[in-house]
């Protein structure tokens, strides 16, 4: 859940790797390191952001063309200067970066230790480091060889990073359920956890698979299997501008991602959705589309708020398709013993296609004989190389950790799925699908009036920024987005706050209404809407305080809420993509409001790598 990257070449190395480390910020992290390679290996790491490493580094050595970097996330340990990386092995013969959990740390920790290593951290990849070196050591083999033996002995996780002073003019990398993408130049290569640091030196790179191991020198990169099969680098090329990774003038990403929405969703669905020709055309799902439109069962399983989107999926594949839908956190799939059948279609869903628990699921999936489907953003990525078949979504660079534009090009996606099963299986008919298609086509204009509201969300935060708890409420297509509403206070603002479906207030959270309690409620006129007017009665009658997102014109509920957040009409399949941006708006102002940092929320990741 940490961040990497390294080099090697024929420039100063510690430019790269610092700006690198500050590309990978958005990932989550609490230590920083460094360390680069020229007669002699040096090191400089400690516990806070890169701008503490910057300073510590002042006035040291920092020349050499081959290094690494690191931003870690704790597991093995708590944040200090001492656990930050890179490690160093006990004699100094290898210097180590890992992201990912060594699952068997502890019982090779006390082998090393029988043998006569010390330790000096709490981490599980100071054990990984001193195991290469006691191999190297006792085996006199090559720092290859002793890095493919030593990752033989080790159970988890590991996107590794790996440099000798002994041959000092080599990078070792590895990866095993943990990404890790070598990018291609000219006589010099970079290697990084993800694509970000690398976009403004190369759009050629090369993505690890699983027990890859890359072997890097100045002018020449040697692939093999941990078992020394050599393997044939595949390049690819990225789709990625640097200035997608900047902020262009907002003051975070997390703001300017919000805005991007209406780009964003048009970018999703542009070349898929002909309102002209009235067809939706998804080409990652043509070799598939029998099995889809004969499936007995969609499962849909993911984590987050990629999760919340599924949800919003069941919603559209039941009411669209009429195909039975389970939605599963991929955490909780992949220790069950789930049921499925050759006809079931299970759907994986991850902004980075990264996250650890749904590639485990759908590698499960896969090995109970499912046809597996992905829905990512990010190209090149482990679960749509995992997938048999799947769809992008096309948003573009996420940066903030709370996730926004992914979200709503998620539920783009499904939206087509659906739209297009629907149709195939004769449960819309075609003046039902020409419609959906036209109103999909103004979706983004629609969130573009929304958030021409934004001051008018800025001064409903003011009023609650200090409030302590807060409660969403939505029924229907609305009830994930009040799940979703909740999730995004909570993860950038760290105050309390709990989604429901409105008519579940009654068994329980009713109790804790009083005239403190901000509640959000998700109601524009759709088929529940007089049911959600009689919620808000409940609410009021016991002086709770209401924030409702409601159609433009609404008198009925703009009589009894405290304030309304106004959007325009849509059809009920599309609601999500409208109902959800004054929430992230809202958010993301009391946030603000509240001096946290909105872009890295404490204690989280952006891309979860590790269970």
């Amino acid at each position: 859940m940490c961040g990497i990257v390294g080099y090697i070449g024929h420039r100063q190395a510690y430019h790269i790797l610092i700006n690198g480390l500050k590309r990978l910020e958005y990932r989550g992290y609490d230590s920083a390191g460094i360390s680069l390679l020229n007669n002699k290996p040096s090191i400089y790491k400690c516990k806070g952001k890169v701008g503490d490493l910057e300073s510590i580094v002042i006035g040291n050595d920092i020349s050499g063309s081959i290094g690494v970097g690191h931003t870690r996330w704790a597991t093995h340990g708590e944040p200090s200067d001492t656990n930050a990386h890179p490690h160093i092995s006990q004699e100094g013969h290898f210097i180590a970066v890992h992201n990912g959990i060594i699952e068997n740390y502890s019982r090779l920790k006390k082998r090393l230790g029988d043998r006569g290593y010390e330790f000096r951290t709490e981490t599980d990849t100071e054990v990984l480091v001193n195991l290469i070196e006691y191999i190297y050591l006792k085996g006199q083999v090559s720092a290859e060889m002793a890095v493919r033996l030593a990752l033989t002995k080790v159970e988890g996780a590991y996107g590794l990073v790996v440099l000798s002073p002994d041959e000092p003019d080599k990078i070792i990398a590895a990866r095993n359920s943990s990404p890790l993408v070598i990018g291609i130049g000219e006589k010099e290569y970079f290697i990084a956890s993800d694509a970000t640091p690398i976009v403004e030196f190369t759009k050629s790179v090369i993505y690890l698979n699983d027990d890859d191991v890359a072997i890097i020198k100045r002018n020449e990169l040697t692939l093999k299997t941990i078992g020394n099969d050599k393997l044939e680098p595949k390049v690819h090329t990225l789709n990625l501008e640097i200035g997608e990774i900047d902020k262009n003038g907002y003051d975070h990403f997390m703001l300017k991602e919000i805005f991007e929405q209406p780009r964003s969703i048009l970018d999703t669905f542009r070349g898929r959705v002909n309102p002209n020709r009235e067809e939706v055309h998804l080409g990652g799902l043509y070799n598939v589309m029998p099995d889809l439109v004969n499936a007995r069962r969609i499962i849909i399983i993911a984590c987050g708020t990629s999760w919340h989107a599924g949800l919003v999926g069941e919603y559209l594949f039941e009411d669209m398709a009429r195909i039975p839908v389970e939605v599963e956190y991929a955490s909780e799939f992949r220790y069950r013993n789930p049921i499925i059948n050759k006809d079931d279609i299970v759907i994986a869903i991850s902004q980075s296609g990264e996250t650890a628990d749904t590639l485990a699921a759908v590698k499960l999936a896969s090995d109970l004989g499912a046809m597996v489907l992905g829905i990512c953003n990010v190209a090149g990525s482990s679960i749509p190389r995992a997938t048999h078949a799947g769809v992008y979504t096309h948003a573009g660079p996420e940066i903030g950790v709370a996730s926004t534009k992914a979200f709503t090009a998620q539920v783009t996606v499904l939206a087509m799925m659906a739209i297009l099963l629907g149709k195939r299986r004769n449960f819309i008919t075609d003046k039902e699908y020409v419609a959906l298609i036209k109103e999909l086509y103004e979706i983004p204009g629609k969130i573009e009036k929304i958030l021409n509201y934004n001051d008018e969300f800025k001064r409903i935060a003011d009023l609650y920024k200090n409030a302590t708890n807060f409660l969403y409420l939505g029924r229907g297509y609305c009830f994930p987005v009040a799940l979703e509403g909740a999730l995004k206070l909570k993860e950038i603002s760290y105050i309390h706050a709990e989604g429901y479906p409105a008519a579940e207030m009654k068994h329980g959270p009713i109790a804790l209404i009083d005239e403190k309690m901000p509640v959000i409620v998700i109601a524009p006129k759709d088929k529940t809407y007089d049911k959600i007017v009689s919620n808000i009665q409940e609410i009021k009658a016991r002086k709770g305080i209401v924030i409702a997102v409601v159609n433009e014109g609404d008198e009925v509920i703009k009589e009894m809420a405290d304030h309304v957040l106004e959007i325009p009409e849509t059809d009920t399949v599309f609601s999500t993509l409208l109902t959800v941006i004054p929430l992230q708006l809202l958010s993301y102002h009391i946030a603000v409001m509240r001096g946290c940092n909105v872009d890295q929320p404490r204690n989280l990741a952006k891309s979860v790598t590790v269970e």
